[in-house]
């Protein structure tokens, strides 16, 4: 069982940054792609952005697309979303997901983490 861990969310003003970081317990993230999700209250469980185990081909939705950038340190075992120019509409959780398969759907992702809070205020 794979089970993940997400770091760094927060309060920040509209325009501001943050960074997340995602990262596995007791086991390495070799070979398992990655993705980040979010979910904001009464709203369903959105894709943002995914990316290879071996660091290529990074995807993602256009609702962040040129704002927020996805990477990963294999050697950390360590992924992490960079998050510029926040909007107050990105608040929401925050959520890392593994898979063995290249996806953007939900249901393709069996390993999650718990989740962090990113609110962004006006």
């Amino acid at each position: 069982q794979v089970q993940l861990a997400e770091s760094g969310g927060g309060l920040v003003q509209a325009g501001g940054s943050l960074k997340l970081s995602c990262a596995p317990s007791g086991h390495s993230f070799d070979y398992f792609n990655v993705a980040w999700f979010r979910q904001a209250p009464g709203k369903e469980r959105e894709f943002l952005t995914r990316i290879e185990w071996s660091g290529a081909s990074p995807y993602y939705a256009d609702s962040v697309k040129g704002r927020f950038t996805i990477s990963r340190d294999n050697i950390k075992n360590t992924v992490y979303l960079q998050m510029n120019s926040l909007k107050p509409e990105d608040t929401a959780v925050y959520y890392c997901a593994a898979s063995g398969i290249v996806s953007s759907r939900v249901r393709d992702y069996p390993y999650w983490g718990q989740g962090t809070q990113v609110t962004v205020s006006s």
